[in-house]
């Protein structure tokens, strides 16, 4: 029997391997979800099948209870909310190696000595101080994704010496802990040991602003799966300690992609806030006046137009407008219009958030194209049409070092012969800072709910 679950969780690990090579492009997306399912489908039987007390009830219990909260929340959550689920699921993840570690340290059978028990102890220690903090910090990110949270960033005096003081303090603690045998001095060191990580994950996502949530979800990705890693390493169960590795380690290596997308320091990540200001809020001041488009004007420039360039950000998803939009695409490139996407590493609030969302309205993969790869054609395109986007377009990144998002790579769409930008009014962004794109000689803005507005204009083209 063990040589099978061996078996089994080889060949799980190969399937999460897969699946992560998979999810690595668009047109293997769907195959990758496939492989990660039947590894999960298979890692799930093989750990039933690997229970020796046979209480079978309880985990077909524990197993019911959590398919039924799963797809409560899986029908009733939109697409607009999926940032903030991610994170709370991070946060439960923090909350089982916070519970399993405790659980491992307070385990009456166990009675190791020597290094047996020094690696036993330092397993549980590390487990339930990354779990807390992966809990904790999920937890705040979801508050400021769902608005129960200011999404400002808490900036306490001292806020990085804090921070210090409290791994230092853990360190000091974990000193004290790891060689000890089970006693009340060793029981309170560990229960401290918690408290300050708790605090801590709160502290460290407090003080980053809202605007830089993407990266703080991706990060959160990465602690969750190192969490993963610890109780795997507590329970000896290898096919965790993989998928946790490999989760941590891509959660690591998007939080980079995406901080290079973003000039902001992957270091500064951990250290809870981007830079000295931690992702400050701008006062949202802009000098000029904005000038007015209409369904009909927008229609009569897109057919005049050659070539298109459309760039979604989070109000393409939140009026659901992803499906307008693929069929307005259809339409122009039918007309002989050479129409591409231009998607910012950190659209949306989740990475990944507009590609899923033209994937799944079947906008054609091979046009939807990374901020890189389509920055340098802006100058040579007709006209640009923003949905939705705010801070990913706006000019002050690079034309305004004072900004709170200066020196952020974006979508230099104002370099276009003519801009329309599609919102609902003329709101700052996530990150509280106005845009000054709105207001260029050749930006236009069309005011409305995204879909109403491209399905008018869509009836109004030539064709």
């Amino acid at each position: 029997m063990n040589g099978m679950i061996s078996m089994a969780y080889l060949f799980s690990a190969v399937m999460f391997i897969l699946s992560l090579g998979g999810l690595s492009s668009h047109e293997t997306a769907r195959r990758g979800n496939i492989y990660g399912m039947v590894g999960m489908a298979v890692a799930i039987i093989a750990t039933i099948a690997g229970i020796v007390s046979g209480a079978y009830w309880m985990v077909a219990i524990a197993m019911a209870v959590g398919a039924v909260i799963g797809i409560f929340l899986a029908q009733r959550v939109a697409m607009t909310q999926m940032p903030q689920m991610v994170a709370l699921l991070h946060s439960f993840v923090g909350l089982a190696a916070v519970l399993i570690g405790w659980g491992g340290f307070l385990d009456p059978r166990l009675n190791l000595t020597g290094a047996e028990h020094i690696v036993h102890n330092t397993e549980i220690f590390l487990g339930i101080f990354i779990g807390a903090i992966t809990l904790t910090g999920s937890l705040v990110a979801f508050g400021k994704l769902q608005g129960l949270i200011s999404g400002k960033p808490l900036m306490l005096p001292a806020r990085h010496w804090l921070n210090l003081a409290a791994i230092l303090g853990c360190v000091f603690l974990g000193w004290l802990f790891i060689p000890a045998d089970l006693g009340p001095g060793t029981v309170l060191n560990l229960l401290i040991m918690t408290a300050i990580a708790l605090l801590l994950g709160v502290h460290l996502i407090a003080a980053i602003g809202g605007a830089d949530m993407p990266v703080v979800i991706s990060m959160l990705n990465s602690y969750s799966g190192w969490a993963a890693a610890a109780t795997g390493f507590m329970l000896s169960n290898d096919l965790l300690i993989v998928v946790g590795a490999l989760v941590g380690s891509s959660g690591a290596i998007l939080s980079y992609i995406m901080c290079r997308g973003m000039n902001r320091s992957f270091v500064s990540v951990i250290l809870g806030g981007f830079g000295s200001d931690g992702g400050a809020v701008g006062d949202g001041e802009v000098e000029g006046e904005y000038q007015e488009t209409s369904f009909e004007e927008l229609a009569d420039d897109l057919d005049e137009a050659d070539s298109i360039i459309i760039v979604p950000g989070f109000g393409m998803a939140v009026a659901h407008a992803q499906q307008a939009v693929s069929d307005l695409t259809d339409k122009l490139r039918k007309q002989g219009k050479t129409v591409r996407f231009g998607i910012h590493p950190v659209a949306g609030r989740l990475p990944g958030h507009m590609n899923v969302l033209l994937a799944e309205a079947n906008v054609p993969y091979d046009i939807v194209l990374e901020m890189d790869e389509i920055n340098d054609d802006f100058p040579d395109t007709d006209l640009v049409l923003v949905i939705g986007a705010n801070d990913t377009v706006n000019p002050d990144a690079v034309e305004k070092p004072g900004s709170p998002i200066a020196g952020m790579p974006v979508l230099e769409c104002w370099k276009a012969g003519k801009v329309v930008i599609l919102k609902r009014s003329m709101a700052s962004g996530y990150a509280g800072v106005a845009n000054p794109l709105f207001y260029k000689d050749n930006a236009r803005m069309l005011f409305g709910d995204a879909k109403e507005s491209l399905q008018a204009v869509l009836g109004k083209l030539a064709g």
